[in-house]
């Protein structure tokens, strides 16, 4: 099933939706694979244009590189990869903000070409972001020119390797906030304005339409808008019905459009089905899944301090405090306050900065002497201490007694389950 089916299903009242998982760790990924093949559901797994470009982002992959990670875990696992949808996420200028706009344009031609050489075929088009000669902020008609420059690239590419383009579907509009949280305190945050959401739409269908790209307009399946959910470090906005109302209406005037939500981590579990109701039935999650997957690990570090001599100790909760303070690039500009504050913040905030540096050898070396330190070797007492949930799926028969399935269980069962249950598989 394609993305564009599933809109065109949501459009003939089915009141179903598909979550994006945005992350490029393997547990995660691991655990949506299951997740999905457990449904015998589609899954749409996305990388950012932070995660993975042309020059390999923080994770060193490029998108060719990317794709060939995913159908690998795929394969382990069994799953169809005909269900599997590739998207690219805030695919447009962002990495590039400090140079002038058509240097930075032109490195984003490039992305948009490798990412749908590669084989996505969900592309959010996201060139929001002012660059060192543009003014703050963009005008949408600035926005939508841009876009449609890299949505003809999109097609032009998607026909030169694949034959046809009739496989993409695109994504505009970017009316969120910095991927991954905001970096201060939230305190009040307003939908965006239907007459908002109206313009971005008009100024950008006159765009594809002026450079030649008209035709693929009705692949134009998601506009991203501020439903008015939010995270910061501590607390989270929950939805409400009521204020997004009239947001709601804007997409019951166009054939195949629905509304794609970011930040949508952390919500109260039935806020899902209230947001794939009201048209917002494209949700993004990110940092909940590798929160969860720390908490998971912390957990296995509790139980190793109680069974492991301490000369034997894998350690990992400082080793990941001794790498974040020796590279302080990824967190040090979101968390402020004390030194205590931002000790704390570093393992504990709901932005979870932490999912940078999981890539890093070191850390990942501490987790392997983790894991191997605790295979076969956890009392069930303890596992009930630290991770009920685990001891729970162990006794139902779920999960087996590793600290592998500890954490991807518990990945799936307080996030991929909850989203899975909100969209209909």
């Amino acid at each position: 099933m394609t993305l564009l089916e599933i809109v065109q299903q949501h459009k003939q009242g089915n009141q179903n939706g598909i979550y994006s998982v945005c992350s490029a760790h393997p547990y995660v990924l691991e655990a949506a694979i299951k997740q999905a093949k457990k449904d015998n559901s589609p899954l749409l797994i996305e990388s950012t244009s932070n995660q993975v470009d042309q020059y390999g982002g923080y994770t060193g992959m490029r998108p060719s590189d990317f794709r060939d990670f995913v159908l690998g875990l795929a394969e382990q696992n069994e799953f169809d990869t005909t269900k599997l949808i590739l998207g690219g996420d805030h695919l447009g200028v962002n990495r590039w903000q400090n140079e002038t706009a058509e240097e930075a344009m032109l490195k984003a031609d490039v992305l948009i070409e490798e990412y749908v050489a590669a084989g996505f075929t969900k592309i959010h088009l996201d060139c929001s972001y002012s660059c060192s000669d543009d003014p703050i902020p963009l005008t949408d008609e600035v926005v939508a020119e841009r876009a449609a420059r890299l949505a003809k690239i999109a097609e032009d590419t998607a026909i030169k390797h694949f034959g046809s383009a009739e496989r993409l579907t695109y994504v505009v509009g970017t009316e969120v906030p910095v991927p991954g949280g905001e970096s201060e305190d939230l305190h009040d945050i307003k939908p965006t304005s239907p007459e908002s959401a109206r313009k971005t739409i008009q100024a950008h269908k006159d765009a594809f339409e002026k450079a030649g790209v008209i035709g693929c307009w009705d692949r134009v399946v998601g506009l991203v808008v501020q439903p008015a959910v939010e995270f910061d470090h501590s607390s989270v906005i929950d939805y409400k019905p009521e204020p997004a109302a009239e947001l709601s209406k804007v997409v019951d005037e166009h054939e195949n459009m629905i509304f794609e939500a970011h930040s949508t981590d952390y919500q109260a579990t039935e806020n899902y089905s209230l947001l794939v109701r009201d048209h917002f039935a494209i949700l993004k999650v990110g940092p909940q899944l590798t929160f969860e997957m720390r908490e998971a690990l912390y957990g296995l570090c509790a139980i190793e301090n109680e069974i492991i001599p301490q000369e034997e100790r894998s350690n990992l909760r400082d080793v990941i405090e001794s790498v974040m303070l020796a590279n302080p690039s990824n967190w040090a500009k979101y968390y402020q306050g004390t030194k205590t504050d931002q000790k704390y913040a570093r393992s504990y905030s709901f932005s979870d900065r932490i999912r940078y540096y999981w890539a890093d050898q070191t850390i990942q070396a501490s987790i392997d002497k983790l894991l191997n330190n605790l295979e076969n070797k956890m009392p069930l007492p303890l596992v009930s201490q630290y991770l009920p949930e685990a001891y729970e799926a162990i006794r139902n028969g779920e999960i087996q007694n590793h600290p592998k399935d500890f954490i991807i269980n518990r990945i799936q069962k307080n996030v991929l389950e909850v989203y899975a249950r909100a969209c209909k598989f």
